[in-house]
């Protein structure tokens, strides 16, 4: 099985010190943004840190939803920086960062393209050793603590790809329920998707269970403890199983739907730019999606809708899809999700240039349970528009 190391419990950024320490770090790279630069998390870090003995150098540049020059920023940072290990204190766009700025600062000769994934990189395998990575998330739905893929925005193509490589897979990760106390509701809750092997399987039907329970209190009660640790489980359990497994049609939609917008801004996102959030834009086609993919196992697709609180004791093979659909959508009405691709500004006229950004992603739709092309996405796209009746 493969993903990073875990360390779960109240408090447990506070030993981040000590596990540099024991690593044998001197320097150490802090990868964050100035939002979380400003919250508690960040500081008991530092103090960590300082505690211990550990030189740091804080890059605080990093872009909600990362693009290329984005990248390239942290990647220059990291490079010119005499480090011997890193940390990552933030959500998934942090975590993605701070692995890429490892991976490419121990291979300083290295293009930005080299390791992206193909056939928009040249996929080189990482053939260097990584310094140890240790990433404190602060938002529970990533699962970007526990994988070895970081996905950015690359505005030659207008659209989303990444680098996957077991290489850049954080040394640890550190689950502290006290790191989510000061989120606002849109950052706290994430889409969890299932894997499709047995080992994945285990953690992905357990972090859907748990979220059927947790997720629209942990959304809307910041106070609620309970809710935002087990959420804080579920992102892990549910990163573990993709990360084992790989994701499909909603990931690879979802990255023209977030490079492709204009005008769209998500609340509780401090950005001066059209923004579509990650997680918002895999879960807006969910619905489409898993209609169009029952047929392929309509047991495994009941069982989700199962997993995530629904009575499947009436329903017949032929309702799978259908009813997994209409689970999904109860879900997003609760969460507030926007009403489809129609509320980011897409219309039907968009469609071809969404199908077109989502053909080059071929290392997740290349895994999807039914074969799709320019005919199948198209419908999927449009389905999409609006996602309540």
């Amino acid at each position: 099985m493969a993903s990073s190391n875990i360390r779960f419990g109240y408090g447990a950024t506070d030993e981040i010190g000590m596990d540099l320490k024991q690593h044998g770090v001197r320097m150490v790279c802090v990868v964050t943004d100035k939002n979380i630069e400003q919250l508690a998390v960040f500081h008991r870090v530092i103090q960590s840190l300082r505690k211990n003995g550990v030189a740091y150098s804080v890059f605080n540049r990093v872009r909600v939803e990362p693009d290329d020059k984005s990248w390239m920023d942290a990647i220059a940072h990291a490079r010119q920086g005499d480090f011997d290990g890193y940390v990552a204190v933030g959500g998934g766009s942090v975590i993605d960062t701070c692995k890429v700025a490892n991976l490419y600062a121990c291979h300083p000769e290295a293009e930005l393209l080299d390791f992206v994934n193909a056939p928009i990189g040249r996929a080189k395998l990482v053939n260097k050793p990584l310094k140890p990575l240790f990433a404190i998330p602060t938002t529970a739905g990533t699962g970007s603590e526990t994988t070895g893929m970081a996905i950015f925005d690359y505005h030659p193509l207008k659209t989303k790809t990444g680098v996957a490589s077991r290489a850049i897979r954080p040394t640890l990760g550190i689950l502290d329920p006290l790191s989510l106390q000061t989120l606002p509701e849109r950052t706290t809750g994430r889409p969890i998707y299932q894997g499709s092997n047995p080992i994945s399987d285990v953690w992905s039907r357990e972090a859907l269970r748990i979220c059927s329970k947790y997720l629209v209190r942990a959304v809307f009660d910041s106070s609620d403890t309970e809710a935002r640790t087990n959420m804080f489980l579920a992102s892990t359990y549910a990163g573990i199983g993709f990360g084992n497994a790989g994701v499909h049609l909603c990931h690879g939609m979802s990255y023209p739907i977030s490079g492709l917008v204009k005008n769209y801004r998500e609340d509780g996102y401090p950005v001066d730019r059209a923004l579509v959030p990650h997680g918002l834009s895999v879960i807006i086609s969910a619905p489409a999606v898993f209609e169009f993919t029952a047929p392929s196992d309509p047991d495994r697709h009941l069982e989700a809708a199962r997993l995530l609180g629904a009575d499947t004791t009436q329903c017949w093979p032929e309702d799978a899809g259908p009813f997994l659909g209409a689970t999904l959508r109860k879900i997003m009405k609760q969460l507030k999700v926007p009403d489809g691709i129609s509320s980011f500004g897409y219309t039907e006229a968009d469609i071809p240039a969404l199908v077109a950004g989502t053909l080059p992603q071929e290392r997740v739709l290349n895994i999807s349970p039914v074969p799709v092309g320019e005919a199948e996405l198209a419908s999927l796209f449009k389905k999409s528009l609006k996602v309540y009746d």
